[in-house]
């Protein structure tokens, strides 16, 4: 068998893992600063405007 293509597979496999839980975790901690942040400082609505 070809054993260093089989482990060059494996490793680029593994690097991948790698990225993808790494951007997860980046993402992760995004959306939780946002949603922080939304709830400090709610959008503020036009009062002046009339109501239907």
């Amino acid at each position: 068998m070809n054993y260093p293509l089989i482990a060059l597979i494996i490793l680029l496999a593994l690097a991948i893992v790698v990225l993808l839980a790494w951007k997860n975790q980046k993402d992760k901690k995004k959306i939780e600063k946002e949603m922080n942040r939304s709830e400090i400082k709610p959008e503020k609505h036009d009062e002046n405007k009339p109501g239907i």
